[in-house]
């Protein structure tokens, strides 16, 4: 359904209405389109403290030119080398200056490192960025967005994670805190292991040669997903229940992959998937989900258990199964989807909340034994407000309320969640493991 407020403010007498009555003014997003252009200017590379994070090389392969015009589309203030309360005015002193003049849809990207549990004064002073690239994020405006990325190597391990976040694929990521570890950034066997050397548009299908499964993807979030793991190049298998076996054949024979149509839930389902794909997986999406909202204390148990089975039981069967089978090859994937009713919580889906906690809880236990045993990283996603069939058909007011309540006051689409997926799926994010990823534009609930 398309968001008519949206529209509406973008027009003169919007934006003298909403100027005068102090409403919600959201700017229309810059999205990545296959062949559009990337961000509109150039970049402001700045540094606070002392810093020996070699940036120029990575930040050279975004695509984005130094800022020559006062109008940047992307600031990078490198602060790994803010130690103490005296360092933080230095953050303050570089990006005083510059926040109005970030243009619109544009990106601030804090890096730092991670708190030292053996020096106080450095953990204070890093734990203070994330405060102020939250609260920076809820007060920027003009579609920007601002992240924190935490840098415990050297810079080519975040090379992926840049490169997502300094581009229109990020565009509903916001407020986000992303932890990169020292993993290599390509895991061993990985083709075209120095794609990103060659510059921007050598990246554009990172995921040839894979194969994908994305699990409910006749539809919405899932079908989205699929099609651009396969834009970026992966074989992609869509599965969904035997009663969307059409849809799912037809999302298959669009991106040229294969349909595979069973019940997540079965005992047999992780079976059923070893015999589809005999020769393994590089990248499992758990994105199947339902809902059965009620409160609580009105929720017989044959609401609550299908969604506890759909939405997390059957992704830890799965997951188990395939693990141990050794179907997922080194350099592998797994992405599971969260969501902020997971994080915050959310009345009349007690559920739904648990279920998705417990994909967070999943995340966190298995994604370094995974990295360990099988060279293979987990992550998740965690939608907020996206528009779908389903918010669709959410009451008006119900609705509005959900646009409207993250720092970009608008909602997000199915391609938010697939680029993401995306960026996690991408050979080059071996060094981002364990982490949850909120896609909901800095929604206004929750941490």
């Amino acid at each position: 359904m398309a968001d008519r407020y949206l529209s509406f403010t973008g027009t003169a007498p919007g934006r003298f209405l909403t100027r005068r009555l102090g409403l919600p003014r959201p700017a229309a997003l810059t999205r990545h389109t296959p062949g559009g252009p990337g961000l509109d200017g150039g970049l402001l590379h700045l540094t606070a403290g002392t810093s020996t994070l070699d940036l120029a090389p990575v930040l050279a392969r975004t695509g984005l030119g130094a800022d020559d015009d006062g109008r940047p589309a992307a600031v990078v203030l490198d602060a790994t080398g803010v130690r103490d309360v005296d360092g933080l005015a230095d953050v303050h002193a570089a990006l005083h200056p510059v926040v109005r003049s970030v243009a619109t849809s544009g990106r601030i990207l804090v890096l730092g490192t991670p708190p030292d549990p053996d020096d106080h004064h450095q953990a204070a002073a890093q734990q203070a960025l994330e405060g102020l690239t939250r609260s920076l994020g809820k007060e920027t405006g003009r579609g920007r967005t601002v992240n924190l990325v935490r840098l415990a190597g050297a810079a080519a391990a975040a090379e992926s994670t840049l490169r997502f976040l300094l581009s229109p694929k990020s565009a509903y990521v916001s407020g986000q805190v992303i932890d990169i570890g020292t993993a290599p950034d390509t895991a061993p066997g990985d083709a075209d292991a120095d794609d990103t050397a060659a510059g921007p548009g050598a990246d554009d299908r990172p995921l040839t040669g894979r194969t994908a499964l994305v699990t409910g993807a006749a539809r919405g979030i899932g079908e989205a997903v699929a099609e651009t793991l396969a834009r970026d190049g992966a074989r992609v298998v869509v599965l969904d229940v035997p009663q969307a076996e059409q849809d799912a054949a037809r999302v298959a024979e669009r991106l040229g992959g294969t349909a595979l149509t069973l019940d997540i839930t079965a005992a047999h389902a992780g079976r059923r998937i070893l015999e589809a794909l005999p020769d393994g997986l590089d990248i499992l999406v758990h994105n199947a989900g339902i809902t059965r909202d009620r409160r609580l204390a009105n929720m017989p148990a044959d609401r609550w258990a299908p969604v506890l089975d759909v939405n997390l039981a059957s992704v830890l069967r799965t997951t188990d199964t395939l693990l141990d089978a050794g179907a997922l090859r080194p350099g592998g994937r797994i992405v599971a989807t969260s969501s902020i009713a997971g994080i915050a919580g959310n009345a009349g889906q007690t559920n739904y909340g648990a279920a998705k906690a417990g994909i967070i809880g999943l995340v966190r236990s298995l994604a370094p034994r995974a990295l360990a045993a099988h060279g293979v990283t987990v992550n998740a996603v965690a939608p907020g407000f996206i528009e779908t069939r389903m918010t669709a058909a959410v009451p008006l007011f119900i609705r509005e309320a959900g646009r409207r309540m993250n720092s970009l006051a608008q909602g997000g689409l199915p391609a938010d969640v697939a680029e993401t997926t995306a960026w996690l799926a991408h050979p080059g994010s071996g060094a981002v493991n364990g982490q949850i990823v909120r896609v909901c534009g800095q929604s206004l609930l929750g941490a």
